[in-house]
């Protein structure tokens, strides 16, 4: 059984809390309908799952109230016990309503599609998660992002307006209004270059945007291009609350550090801070302000100390006062030896001077010198010409999102390798020229939305050692479980050297006498000459 949700009154996204009674199922289906999969399945494997979803909710404990008329309305056991709050005071629908068009986005735990809804004929986003083995914890960090989504109501936040659920399926699909680009794809594509009228209209509505999140106690902490949605219309929407939390400046309560794709990660994460505000995704923000005016990422780190010499290199490093106050966790390791002075203006002199000051003012390394998001709409770069175009006027462009660019690059590289000819050196000065000219994306490993790289070190031990599958703390635990302070760094990071990779953990070597490190020759050679050398002797 297939299942819609949505909302049952006007104005219900803007609620805090959602309604305590559900409504009645609509007329549309009445929440019965084929299960939404890739095939009809096996009724063993049916079963199996329908056992999986009672034991979990059973381990769960005694249902909540409204637990039984949720399940009545069709949505399954082991998403209305974990995440009853969330989905409360919404009613369901049918899930063979849609049709799959395209894939858009992927991820490591999610794949974004664009489908059809086939009551209204409008195009919309389907984003569906998966759930492996239904564990609790992590259908709770799902649950958050719902009712994150649900306390959003403005035009530069993306809307939820539904979910799709089945009684016999692990997966989750939420749905969005469908946006044809992102600011990722339309920076990286050929040909376009945005004016300073067109920067500053983007700006605003990611401004305008945070100013509602933060108004309403939610930090999105993971801002960057991909994450930020664009319609045929010129409209921009943040996307993907996946990593959002709420928080209340008033009552600061720990929240883990190991948020927000690398790239625009602020030093205070980096350097493992728990207790923090606003200010992640001002930084983000001033990242994606000074990426439009450039073209081009100005901090893509490869590793987190590369991240932070990077920072420090632009930036400047942070006083003596700030060390003493923040009393960061790895302070002490990732001080510079020698302090950097801030460079910003002579980086980006070629920057309107309006632009300039902003861009200064939201990569400030102390964030409490960032201010806000209200201070700054109220900056000179609104308020001074040319001012910001409506977003009606802004080029029509193809559709182009971060994954169209990637194909894009894949496919360019793909035929450059079929038609390789001439000498090697040639062929080495082509490849050179050809890679200056693509536009660099944070690694995998990089990107905060993939959850490999955010949950590593939020293991928690497993209570059943068959299960593959990583535990994840509760969402109430956020920030008690950030970077591990256990780690062992005794010696101080030094970043006297030129921009090198250099590894964020380090590697205790499997035995003394191995070394690890060097060149990273060819593997098949070097067993060869191992088994030539054993031969002789």
């Amino acid at each position: 059984m297939g299942c819609f949700f949505s909302k049952t009154t006007p104005g219900a996204g803007r609620e805090t809390a959602p309604p305590s009674r559900p409504s009645q199922p609509s007329g549309e289906g009445g929440g019965v309908g084929r299960c939404w999969s890739r095939g009809g399945g096996k009724e063993e494997k049916r079963r199996r799952k329908g056992e999986i979803a009672v034991a979990v909710a059973a381990a769960m404990g005694k249902p909540k109230p409204g637990h039984a008329l949720r399940a009545q309305l069709g949505w399954p056991e082991w998403l209305s016990a974990a995440a009853g709050d969330a989905i409360r005071g919404w009613t369901p629908r049918t899930a063979n309503s849609f049709e799959k068009i395209d894939k858009i986005g992927q991820g490591t735990y999610s794949n974004v599609y664009k489908a059809r809804d086939l009551m209204s004929g409008r195009i919309v986003a389907l984003k569906k998660v998966r759930f492996d083995n239904l564990e609790a914890d992590s259908v709770k960090f799902m649950a958050r992002e719902i009712l994150v989504l649900r306390s959003l109501d403005h035009p530069n936040v993306i809307k939820l307006e539904g979910l799709v659920t089945s009684r016999m399926s692990t997966s989750l699909y939420l749905v969005f209004t469908y946006m044809e680009h992102d600011l990722a794809g339309l920076v990286a594509a050929p040909g376009i270059k945005f004016t300073e009228s067109q920067i500053k209209c983007y700006m605003k509505q990611l401004l305008l945007g945070l100013e509602h999140c933060h108004n309403q106690g939610v930090l999105h902490r993971d801002i960057k291009g991909s994450n930020l949605l664009i319609d045929n219309e010129g409209v921009l929407k943040i996307a993907d609350f996946g990593l959002a939390a709420f928080y209340d400046p008033t009552n600061g309560q720990p929240m883990t550090s190991r948020v927000v794709t690398l790239w625009y990660r602020p030093p205070e994460l980096l350097l493992g801070a728990t207790f923090y505000g606003v200010g992640v995704d001002l930084w983000s923000a001033g990242c994606i302000l000074a990426e439009m005016l450039a073209g081009k990422p100005i901090l893509p780190g490869r590793t987190e100390v590369e991240q932070l010499h990077k920072i420090f290199k632009l930036c400047g490093s942070p006083s003596e006062e700030y060390w003493k106050k923040s009393k960061l966790p790895h302070a002490t390791i990732f001080k510079p030896q020698q302090p950097y002075k801030r460079c910003i203006a002579e980086k980006f002199s070629d920057f309107p001077p309006s632009a300039l000051s902003l861009v200064e003012t939201l990569l400030s390394v102390d964030p409490d010198e960032r201010g806000n998001a209200t201070a700054a709409l109220n900056s000179e770069f609104f308020t001074t010409k040319p001012y910001a175009c409506e977003p009606s006027s802004l080029p029509k462009f193809p559709p182009s999102k971060e994954l169209d660019v990637k194909l894009r690059e894949e496919e360019t590289r793909r035929k450059r390798s079929s038609s390789r000819r001439g000498n090697v050196g040639d062929d080495k000065k082509r490849t050179q020229a050809h890679d200056q000219g693509i536009r660099a994306f944070p690694a995998p490993e990089a990107n905060a939305e993939l959850r490999p790289n955010i949950n590593r070190r939020r293991r928690m031990p497993r209570p059943n050692t068959k299960s593959k599958s990583e535990k994840f703390p509760p969402p109430h635990q956020d920030g008690s479980i950030g970077f591990p302070l256990n780690t062992s760094r005794k010696d101080p990071v030094s970043f006297g050297v030129p921009d090198t990779s250099v590894a964020s953990f380090r590697v205790k070597p499997s035995s003394p006498g191995i070394s690890h490190s060097g060149f990273l020759g060819n593997p098949i050679a070097a067993r060869r000459r191992t088994a030539g050398k054993a031969a002789v002797a």
